[in-house]
C-alpha cells in the first residue's frame, strides 16, 4: 500500500524557521575572489575622479564597477562573454532609469518603472542562470538611479562613465587566465572529488546528491571550456575517478575517500593536475574533443524554453513585480521622498519558493538593521576626507562579499552601510534622514514584499517537477536502451550517461523548489524517490559498461 501521508495535498500551515536561516556557514571556497576583484575594480575609476575632483559621478562609475561580481565559478573564456553581457545590460537597465529620471519627477510613474524593471531583471536573471549575485545588483543601481537628479542631455556622458567602468571591470575579471588558464576548472573538479569523497566515507541520499549535482556541474565547466590541453584532459579523467565512486560497490572507503580527498588537494593547488591511470577499458579520447564539440549545443533554445509561457520562473517574476510595487508606492505614502530603497530590499527577497523567500526576507531586515548601526558609527570618519569615504567604501565592498557566503544577513551588515556611503558622494545629507529612512524602507520593503510572495502563488512548480521527472525517465530509458545495444559507441554511452546525470539533478532541484512552495497541490514524492535511485543504479551500470568500475563492483540493477 502506497503512503498516504507523502502522496496527500501538503498543508497549508507550515511551522516558520527563525534560527536555521540566521546559522553561520562554512565561508566559500572562492569568497576572496570577487571580494578583491570588485574593490580593485571600484578603487580605479573612484581614484580617478578623485583626482579630478567629480566624486559626484561615483554613482555612473559604480555601476560598471559591480559588474566584477560576476563570472567568477565560470571558465575564462565563457566568463569573458559573461561579464561582456553583464555590462550591456547593466547598462541597458541604467539607460531606462536614467531616461525615465530625467523625464518626469513623478514619484508613482517612477516607482512603477523601477518595479518594471525588477521583475525583467529577476525574469532575465533567473532564466540565463546568471550569479551569484543574481538580479539585485542591477535593481539596486537602476532604482537608486531613478530617483537620482538627471537632465536628458547628461545620460551619454552617465553611461559613457558605466561603460568605461565596466571595461576596467571585465579586464579585472579575466586576468587571472594570464597566470593560472584553469584555474576554474581546477576548482570545480575538486569541488567534484571532494563530494565524491564525502559520499564514499558516508553513503546516503543527501551525500548522493551533492556529489552528483558537483560531478555534474565539473562536467558543465569542463565542457564550457576552449580548445582541449593536456591539463584539461587530466581534469576530465580525475571527474571520471569521481563520477566512479558514486557506482562503486563495497570496497576500502576510507582508502578511497582519502585518495580522492588527496587528489582534490593536489588538483586546487598550483601545482601539477594528478594523472591518475584510467581504469582499463576506460575510452579516454573521449573526455576531451567530442565533449567540448558538444557543449553549449542548446543553450539558447534552453533560454527560451525557460522564458516560454507556463515557465515557472514568470511567477516568480510577478511576484517581483507587485511586491516591489507596492512596497514602493507604501513607502511614498509615509514620506519618503526617494524609496528606492524599499523596492531593493523587496527585490532581493524572492528566491525560488516562499520558504527561501522567508529565509531571505528574516536575513535581509536582521542585516539591513543592523548596518545602518554601523553606518551611523562610521559616518563621522567618513566625511573627514573624500579618501577616508572611499577607503570605507572599498573596506564594506570587500567585507560584504567576505562575510555574504557565511549567512546573507551577515554581508548586509556590510552592504548597507556602503550603500548609505555612496550617497555622500553627491553631498552630505542629514545622517537622521538618511537612517530614517533606511530603517523604514527596509521594514516596509521586508514585510511587503514578502506578502506578495505569499498571495501571489507559484503552482507551476508542480508543473515543472513532473516534466522533470518525465525527462529523467525517458533519460533513463534512454541510457537503458544504450546498454542493451551489442556493442555501444563510447560516445553514445557517454551522451546517454550525461543526459541522464543532468536530468537529475534538473529533477532534484525541480523537487527542492516545489517542496518549498506554499498553497501547493501534491507533489509525486514518491515516484520522484523512485526516478532517482532507479537513475543511480543505471548510472552505476553505464560506468560499469564503460569500464570505468570493475564490473564486480556494479550495485544493483540497470
Amino acid at each position: 500500500m502506497s503512503n498516504t501521508s507523502t502522496r496527500s495535498r501538503q498543508s497549508s500551515v507550515r511551522r516558520i524557521p527563525l534560527a536555521a536561516p540566521l546559522r553561520l556557514a562554512r565561508p566559500s571556497d572562492m569568497w576572496f575572489k570577487p571580494a578583491t576583484s570588485v574593490v580593485v575594480a571600484t578603487a580605479i575609476p573612484n581614484l580617478v575622479l578623485y583626482s579630478l575632483d567629480r566624486l559626484d559621478l561615483v554613482m555612473y562609475t559604480m555601476a560598471g564597477s559591480l559588474c566584477a561580481l560576476y563570472g567568477h565559478n565560470l571558465p575564462y573564456a565563457r566568463r569573458a562573454r559573461t561579464v561582456v553581457g553583464v555590462v550591456l545590460g547593466m547598462l541597458a537597465g541604467l539607460a531606462v532609469a536614467l531616461v525615465a529620471a530625467s523625464l518626469t519627477g513623478s514619484t508613482s510613474v517612477l516607482i512603477a518603472v523601477g518595479a518594471l524593471l525588477a521583475a525583467g531583471q529577476k525574469l532575465l536573471c533567473d532564466a540565463t542562470r546568471i550569479g551569484p549575485p543574481g538580479p539585485v545588483i542591477f535593481t539596486f543601481v537602476s532604482s537608486a538611479a531613478l530617483f537620482a537628479p538627471q537632465e536628458i542631455g547628461q545620460v551619454p556622458g552617465h553611461l559613457a562613465l558605466t561603460l568605461g567602468a565596466g571595461a576596467v571591470s571585465w579586464l579585472i575579471t579575466v586576468a587571472p587566465a594570464l597566470v593560472r588558464r584553469e584555474g576554474p576548472e581546477r576548482r570545480a573538479t575538486a569541488r567534484a572529488l571532494n563530494a565524491a569523497a564525502a559520499y564514499t566515507a558516508d553513503p546516503g541520499h543527501r551525500t548522493r546528491r551533492t556529489a552528483v549535482a558537483a560531478v555534474h556541474a565539473a562536467w558543465q565547466t569542463l565542457l564550457a571550456t576552449g580548445r582541449p590541453t593536456p591539463v584539461r584532459s587530466a581534469l576530465e579523467r580525475l571527474v571520471v575517478h569521481a563520477e566512479t565512486a558514486l557506482g562503486a560497490g563495497p570496497g576500502d572507503h576510507a582508502a578511497d575517500a582519502a585518495r580522492l580527498r588527496e587528489w582534490a588537494g593536489q588538483t586546487r593547488s598550483r601545482g601539477p593536475v594528478p594523472t591518475p591511470e584510467p581504469a582499463p577499458g576506460t575510452a579516454a579520447e573521449l573526455f576531451g574533443v567530442d565533449a567540448e564539440r558538444n557543449a553549449g549545443s542548446g543553450a539558447l533554445r534552453a533560454l527560451l524554453r525557460r522564458l516560454a509561457p507556463g515557465s515557472p520562473l514568470l511567477p516568480v517574476a510577478a511576484r517581483t513585480l507587485i511586491g516591489c510595487a507596492l512596497a514602493g508606492y507604501i513607502c511614498s505614502a509615509v514620506g519618503v521622498g526617494r524609496p528606492y530603497w524599499a523596492i531593493v530590499t523587496a527585490a532581493s527577497l524572492y528566491q525560488a519558493n516562499v520558504t527561501l523567500s522567508w529565509n531571505r526576507t528574516l536575513q535581509r531586515t536582521l542585516g539591513n538593521l543592523l548596518g545602518v548601526l554601523v553606518f551611523a558609527a562610521v559616518l563621522p570618519a567618513a566625511r573627514m576626507d573624500p579618501l577616508a569615504l572611499i577607503g570605507f567604501c572599498l573596506l564594506f565592498g570587500f567585507a560584504a562579499e567576505a562575510l555574504i557566503t557565511r549567512n546573507y544577513w551577515l554581508g548586509s551588515v556590510a552592504v548597507t552601510p556602503m550603500a548609505l556611503l555612496v550617497l555622500e558622494y553627491a553631498g552630505s545629507h542629514p545622517a537622521g534622514e538618511l537612517i530614517g529612512d533606511r530603517v523604514l524602507d527596509t521594514v516596509i520593503g521586508a514585510g511587503v514584499g514578502f506578502l506578495a510572495a505569499v498571495l501571489v502563488t507559484n503552482r507551476r512548480a508542480t508543473g515543472r517537477v513532473e516534466k522533470a521527472l518525465a525527462d529523467a525517465e525517458q533519460a533513463r530509458a534512454h541510457a537503458v536502451q544504450t546498454l542493451a545495444a551489442t556493442a555501444p559507441t563510447p560516445g553514445a554511452l557517454d551522451a546517454a550517461r550525461r543526459r541522464l546525470t543532468g536530468s537529475l539533478v534538473e529533477l532534484r532541484e525541480a523537487d527542492d523548489t516545489a517542496a518549498g512552495e506554499w498553497w501547493q497541490r501534491a507533489l509525486p514524492q514518491e515516484a520522484v524517490l523512485a526516478a532517482e535511485q532507479a537513475g543511480h543504479r543505471t548510472l552505476a551500470a553505464t560506468a560499469t559498461r564503460q569500464g570505468m568500475i570493475a564490473p564486480a563492483q556494479e550495485n544493483g540493477a540497470v
